[in-house]
């Protein structure tokens, strides 16, 4: 895993300007755990590269230009799944993401990926959704169309073969 992260990090200079490979390494080989996360992201077709600094930090995510295949058709959380009468999917973002020890990405880092490249041009991700939403049975998705991020609602509960979810790992 680490030589892919290595690769891919040397390839997308623009995600992480100012930061040093060796730092970044240094870190992950400090906590175990942090690599079979990525590497739980890797298998399921999110390609995780480092974007950003956040406090001690460094912030990994999905960039794939898609969201990533091995964690499409899926509703937002399993109270949605479980509640569905009909047809409910195979699992959830919320569930996927905390068994691959990982977040779901959120409306303000889902923006700044979209500064880094362009992402969900043919597809959609689930984005952590504020309570209050969740609460009235809804859930917040984003995606890229017409050069524009936007950001829409669904209900929890629904679920599309081109909707996933963008996972975060913080190390």
């Amino acid at each position: 895993m680490l030589d892919i992260l290595r690769k891919r990090f040397g390839e997308n200079m623009q995600r992480h300007p100012g930061m040093a490979w060796a730092d970044v390494e240094k870190r992950l080989l400090a906590d175990g755990d942090a690599l079979k996360c990525l590497q739980a992201m890797e298998d399921s077709g999110g390609q995780p590269d480092v974007i950003a600094i956040e406090g001690e930090r460094y912030v990994f995510c999905d960039c794939s230009a898609e969201t990533p295949a091995g964690r499409r058709s899926i509703c937002y959380d399993e109270k949605a799944r479980t509640a569905r009468k009909k047809n409910p999917p195979a699992s959830s973002a919320e569930a996927q993401a905390e068994e691959m020890s990982c977040e779901l990405m959120d409306e303000e880092l889902y923006r700044y990926l979209q500064t880094l490249g362009e992402y969900d041009r043919k597809t959609s991700s689930w984005i952590r959704t504020p309570q209050k939403i969740r609460d009235l049975g809804g859930a917040l998705f984003c995606e890229r169309r017409y050069d524009t991020v936007f950001t829409f609602h669904n209900g929890a509960d629904s679920y599309y073969g081109v909707r996933g979810f963008r996972g975060v790992l913080k190390v």
